[in-house]
Order: C-alpha cells, then sequence, then structure tokens
C-alpha cells in the first residue's frame, strides 16, 4: 500500500512536470504554423501589399501579393535577397468583366477581381532547412486546405528557379 501511495504520488507529480512544461496559447510564430503544412497562415490578407499584376494565357487571373512585415522591409529596402523569416503570399482572382462599371464608362473596358482561383500560395524563407529549393519553401491552399500535392509544390520551384539572381522571387515592390 505504500509504494502505491509513493507511486500515485509520483505519477501526480510527474503529471504536474508535464504540464508546466505543455505548450500555451499565446502569439504563435506564424511561420512555423504555416511550416507545419497544416495551418493558413491567420492574418496574412492584414500584410501589406508588394504589388499586384494580370496574368494571361492559361493562368487569365489578377493577383496581389503581399508580405510580412520581414518580407516588407526587405522590398522596401530595394534587397534582392530575403532574409530568414520572409513570408510572401499569392492572392488570385478570375479576370472578370464588370458589366455595371462598363455601364457607367459607356464601352467595354473594366474588369475586377472575379471568383478565386489556384488558393492561396505563400513562400517561406528558411534558407538552412529549404536549401534544396533555394532557402523557400513553397505551399497552396485551397478552400483552406492544404495542398499536399508534392509534385505540384515542387512545380513552384522549378518555375521560380530561373530567377535565381533575385532569390527566386518574380515580384518588384511597387511602393
Amino acid at each position: 500500500m505504500k509504494r502505491f501511495a509513493s507511486l500515485m504520488v509520483g505519477g501526480v507529480a510527474l503529471a504536474c512536470v508535464f504540464g508546466c512544461m505543455a505548450e500555451r496559447p499565446g502569439p504563435v510564430d506564424q511561420s512555423v504554423a504555416l511550416l507545419s503544412g497544416d495551418k493558413l497562415l491567420a492574418g496574412y490578407r492584414d500584410w501589406r501589399l508588394v504589388s499586384v499584376a494580370h496574368e494571361e494565357g492559361d493562368l487569365d487571373d489578377i493577383r496581389a501579393i503581399v508580405g510580412n512585415d520581414v518580407a516588407i522591409k526587405s522590398f522596401r529596402d530595394g534587397k534582392t535577397t530575403f532574409p530568414d523569416g520572409a513570408v510572401i503570399a499569392r492572392l488570385a482572382w478570375r479576370h472578370t468583366p464588370s458589366q455595371e462599371n462598363n455601364k457607367v464608362f459607356g464601352r467595354a473596358q473594366s474588369f475586377v477581381a472575379g471568383p478565386p482561383v489556384n488558393g492561396i500560395q505563400f513562400m517561406v524563407k528558411d534558407s538552412k532547412k529549404y536549401s534544396a529549393t533555394g532557402g523557400w519553401s513553397f505551399s497552396q491552399f485551397d478552400d483552406g486546405k492544404p495542398v499536399l500535392d508534392a509534385a505540384k509544390i515542387q512545380s513552384c520551384f522549378h518555375c521560380h528557379a530561373p530567377i535565381k539572381d533575385r532569390d527566386l522571387v518574380f515580384t518588384r515592390y511597387a511602393p
């Protein structure tokens, strides 16, 4: 019985130690959340705008490129390389004519963002962890869920590889 009591006290003590060591809710390192591959970055729509673009051809979309504070500082400083912790996101929408605006203008000339396309894509800079892909992790989320198709995600690197002299980043800052 004495032995049982000692085991119980020891078990409770261990539970208290592990309970104190358990992760507490609080600020989340967003790049860690992204790198886990299963969470869409909270607050990315509040990041600063880097630039906008209209892609034609097969993509036929309009897109906004946004960056976290680390990425924005690099863009604003005119850097051609980004430090670890920089995160860049691409949001895209179908290129849709605006009949309402065209009616006001009296001719077909206006387009607006239509339905979202190709999910939300992220690039996260971690030069050590992702040295095989130029120091960047690429990910995509469709309808809030991670795209786990390795070939599709790997194709991001292959597309960005030709612009190695700009640290694999297509977008230039539009002040």
